[in-house]
């Protein structure tokens, strides 16, 4: 290869990565395109922690409520035992009371 060969090929070479470096993205140029993006994700990640507390606290409202109903539940199975109780005793009284003879 010849000098000027050389030079030329070595120039080329030079120009074709002197044009192809001034195409990439600096920094500032970057975070200038994020930055909505960036934004956006805050502000996305902000809407998703507050739903997230507000299910937290339905869901410990429903847990409290099951909880009640549960209780209360009980409290109507046990007065239902009462009043069934009461209810055969009244039977037996007046069973007691049409079969005494009337004079």
């Amino acid at each position: 290869m010849s000098a000027f060969a050389s030079k030329s090929l070595f120039a080329v070479v030079t120009l074709a990565g002197a044009l192809s470096l001034g195409g990439c993205a600096t920094k500032s140029y970057v975070r200038e395109q994020i930055a909505p993006v960036s934004q956006r994700v805050d502000a996305l990640e902000a809407k998703l922690q507050d739903t997230d507390g507000t299910a937290k606290s339905a869901l410990a409202q429903a847990q409290a409520a099951s909880g009640q109903a549960q209780q209360n539940g009980q409290r109507i199975d046990q007065l239902g035992s009462r009043v069934d109780g009461i209810d055969q005793r009244l039977t037996v009284q007046e069973q007691k009371r049409a079969k005494r003879p009337r004079h």
